[in-house]
């Protein structure tokens, strides 16, 4: 029997559907789900792409495949320079504006985000102990004052994540400090495809399998909808194929769809299907 589409190929799709072909498209740290999407991109609809990569602040015509034991090396060797990470920030990506996906830890009706920490007492007097400190910023602040259209992904929706206010912003949506009219154009979770219509998250496709009601329920803002709300469509054959057996055949981009013991359990296990099964992992090499 078939294997069933799950919900990480559907949120490569649609990232791939977003790309369009001669972009400049930015990968960030430990962003499989996007790294992929980009790569499907590239083999389906848009060959013409350059990248630029946080692995090594490198920018490349040639991309990197998905690895976990070998990705610094992949990029580093693909460079066509290595900017470092100020210069990629302060004047690289100004200039080339690419097409980057962030993912929020927090985020508002508004496509403000948060990627600091958790715990509104890390503005005050707890600021060394907030209740949970997250990755941190990269970028993140300087290069969405200036985006025009910036792009979103979120691999577990949740009220956790979707909330009435964020705890710090490090990420600008559509708010008083933006001109007019930019902010947030696109985001896709593992329930569904939004756009931000008026500067207000707006519900444009429910993935198969979940409705426009438990999306609502799994976000604590009101969500607005569009007109032709419709059911995300799945991949296709082709799209599925270039997935599972020349994108990805060892499943990195599930690693951002689970937590806690399973994560931990896939990445053993991803480590050491790339360790023994270099033959596999030199021809998926090969392909870009």
């Amino acid at each position: 029997m078939e294997k069933q589409i799950t919900t990480d190929e559907i949120m490569v799709t649609c990232i791939a559907h977003q790309v369009v072909d001669g972009e400049t498209v930015a990968q960030g740290l430990a962003t499989p789900l996007v790294a992929a999407g980009y790569l499907l991109a590239r083999l389906t609809h848009a060959p013409n792409l350059y990248f630029v990569s946080a692995i090594g602040q490198s920018i490349c015509r040639e991309p990197a495949p998905l690895s976990l034991i070998n990705v610094e090396t992949l990029w580093l060797d693909r460079a066509l320079t290595d900017v470092g990470f100020t210069r990629a920030a302060a004047d690289i990506l100004p200039s080339l504006r690419p097409k980057e996906f962030f993912r929020p830890a927090q985020i508002d009706a508004h496509g403000n985000f948060n990627n600091v920490a958790f715990g509104k007492d890390y503005l005050g007097a707890g600021r060394s102990h907030p209740r949970l400190r997250l990755p941190g910023t990269g970028g993140i602040p300087d290069v969405t004052t200036y985006i025009d259209d910036i792009y979103l992904y979120v691999p577990r929706h949740s009220r956790a994540t979707f909330v009435n206010q964020i705890d710090i912003r490090s990420g600008l949506g559509y708010s008083p400090e933006r001109r007019k009219g930019s902010g947030p154009a696109y985001l896709v979770t593992d329930l569904g495809q939004f756009d931000f219509a008026n500067g207000r998250m707006r519900l444009i496709s429910y993935h198969p399998g979940t409705s426009p009601g438990k999306i609502q329920k799994h976000t604590c803002f009101e969500l607005e909808y569009a007109a032709e709300l419709y059911e995300t469509k799945l991949p296709s054959p082709q799209e599925i194929e270039l997935i599972r057996e020349v994108i990805d055949p060892l499943g990195i981009r599930k690693l951002e769809l689970l937590g806690g013991p399973a994560r931990k359990q896939l990445l053993h296990e991803i480590i050491t299907l790339e360790e023994q099964n270099q033959g596999l992992v030199s021809k998926v090499y090969t392909v870009f």
